[in-house]
């Protein structure tokens, strides 16, 4: 990948860069699936920690889970989940927002002080497209999407993952990005484009 390439992933609608990672070890939890359904989920979120070469947990000290996937099929929904406000605030306006866009996911983060991912939230809400996609390809998608704090225009053209033949993979260059950006050398949080340089030139070494 060019830098220009990796700096894009990263920059906002706003022309701000950012890319920010997680410091804390992840905990994950999946509401709403079917028990057959959470291998998939449990299996793809840890393939990408190791992929980042990040940790997982059984417990977060301070959270409990700091990875909170929920699947539900109407917004409405969220808005009888105990304690879901302190969560996400604001999240009747949030639920009535994506119900006029039409959507189908929403991601939202808590940070810590100095902007790394303290915990991620992930609403799913299965529609027929939704319901269409296989569970591994669901869950590796999400997966990768909350493993970095990536753009919200990163994956708008193109999705992170690929089909080969039967099998659905991490695009090897977006695999690349998370392995340079989970490199210990590298800040937890960056704001500087400088670090996209930084960045390419390791996806280009591994």
């Amino acid at each position: 990948m060019q830098a220009s390439d990796v700096e894009a992933l990263f920059t906002r609608g706003d022309g701000a860069y950012l890319c920010a990672r997680w410091r804390r070890p992840i905990v994950p939890v999946v509401f709403g699936v079917a028990e057959a359904s959470l291998p998939a989920f449990k299996g793809a979120i840890e393939a990408v920690v190791v992929l980042a070469g990040h940790k997982m947990a059984e417990a977060d000290p301070e959270l409990g889970a700091n990875l909170m996937i929920f699947c539900f099929r109407d917004w409405d929904e969220l808005l009888a989940v105990p304690n879901l406000e302190g969560l996400v605030p604001d999240l009747a306006g949030v639920v009535g927002r994506l119900k006029v866009a039409g959507a189908n996911q929403y991601r939202t983060y808590r940070v810590e002080a100095d902007g790394a991912i303290r915990a991620a939230l992930v609403f799913l809400r299965m529609d027929e497209a939704l319901t269409e996609v296989p569970a591994e390809t669901l869950a590796l998608a999400q997966a990768v999407q909350v493993i970095l704090l990536w753009s919200e225009r990163a994956f708008a053209g193109s999705s992170p993952l690929a089909r080969v033949g039967e099998r659905v993979i991490l695009r090897p260059e977006i695999a690349g990005v998370i392995r340079a950006a989970y490199d210990p050398v590298l800040p937890d949080v960056a704001r500087d484009k400088v670090h996209a340089l930084r960045l390419a030139a390791r996806v280009v070494a591994g």
